[in-house]
C-alpha cells in the first residue's frame, strides 16, 4: 500500500525550526557554504576568473535554505542574490544571517515560495543560478518548466550549478522506487518523511538541459558504495554553461 503523501513544506520547516547541523531535526543541516558549491565556483575562477564572481553580477539560489550559499557569494565576491524556499523558518534564518563583516546588510533576498511555476527575473539577468538537491521535489511538468525559466533567466555565458539524487547504481534508490512508488515513473514516496522524490538518471539529465547548457564537468558521488548502514545515497552535480 502506497503511504500518504504530505506537502514538503511542513517537513522543511520542522527541520529548520529543529536546529542547525541535526539538532532536532532528520537531516544534518549546516550554516556552512557546501562544499559542492565551493568546488564549483573554483572551476568558474579557473575558467574565467572573477568574470561571474563579482559585485556587477546576480545569483539565483533555488531552495535556498538557510541562505547559506549564497551568502558565501556575497561575502566572498560581493555578489548581490536572490534566493527561494518553501519553509519560513529557513528563509528568516537566512534574512537574519545576512549581514557582513561590519553588520551591514547583504544585497540578498528572499522570497518564500515554492520553485515551481514562473520565475520573476528578468530574461538574461542571473549571471549564476543554482539548484541544489530542489528540483527533486517536483513533478515532470513541474520540473520542465523549471529548465526553460533557468535557462530564460540566465544570461549567455552564464552557469548552472545543478545537484539532485542519481539513480545509476544506486541500489537504495532502486529498491525505493520499488518498494514506495509514486504516481510517476522514477518517483517514490519516502517512507520517512512522506514527501514525493523524482531520482534521475544521468541520460535524463543531459537531455533535459541539452537544448540550453553545455556541460562541462560531471560529478558522482560514490558514498552509495559503502557497506555501511549509514551510507549516503548517489548524487550528481552538473556545471552548465548557457549557450549563446
Amino acid at each position: 500500500m502506497k503511504k500518504k503523501q504530505r506537502s514538503s513544506q511542513g517537513f522543511w520547516d520542522k527541520e529548520y525550526t529543529g536546529g542547525i547541523k541535526g539538532k532536532g531535526g532528520y537531516l544534518a543541516l549546516s550554516d556552512e557554504p557546501s562544499e559542492d558549491l565551493q568546488k564549483f565556483v573554483r572551476f568558474l575562477e579557473r575558467e574565467s576568473g572573477r568574470e561571474f564572481l563579482n559585485p556587477l553580477r546576480s545569483v539565483v539560489d533555488l531552495g535556498c535554505g538557510n541562505g547559506r550559499n549564497i551568502i558565501y557569494l556575497s561575502k566572498e565576491f560581493g555578489m548581490k542574490g536572490a534566493g527561494f524556499d518553501i519553509a519560513q523558518s529557513a528563509i528568516a534564518q537566512a534574512k537574519k544571517a545576512s549581514v557582513g563583516v561590519d553588520g551591514s546588510p547583504l544585497p540578498l533576498s528572499y522570497t518564500v515560495r515554492s520553485i515551481a511555476g514562473d520565475l520573476p527575473f528578468e530574461d538574461e539577468s542571473q549571471a549564476i543560478v543554482l539548484d541544489m538537491m530542489v528540483s527533486h521535489f517536483l513533478n515532470n511538468v513541474e520540473r520542465i518548466k523549471l529548465v526553460e525559466e533557468i535557462a530564460r533567466i540566465t544570461q549567455p555565458g552564464g552557469w548552472l550549478f545543478f545537484k539532485t539524487f542519481l539513480l545509476d547504481e544506486d541500489k537504495h534508490a532502486k529498491r525505493l522506487l520499488e518498494e514506495h512508488p509514486a504516481d510517476e515513473a522514477g518517483t517514490y514516496i519516502h517512507p520517512s518523511i512522506h514527501v514525493a522524490e523524482h531520482v534521475f538518471r544521468e541520460e535524463e539529465i543531459e537531455a533535459l538541459f541539452a537544448p540550453y547548457f553545455k556541460i562541462h564537468k560531471i560529478h558522482k558521488s560514490h558514498g552509495h558504495l559503502k557497506k555501511s548502514k549509514g551510507a549516503k545515497r548517489r548524487s550528481i552535480s552538473i556545471y552548465g554553461e548557457r549557450l549563446y
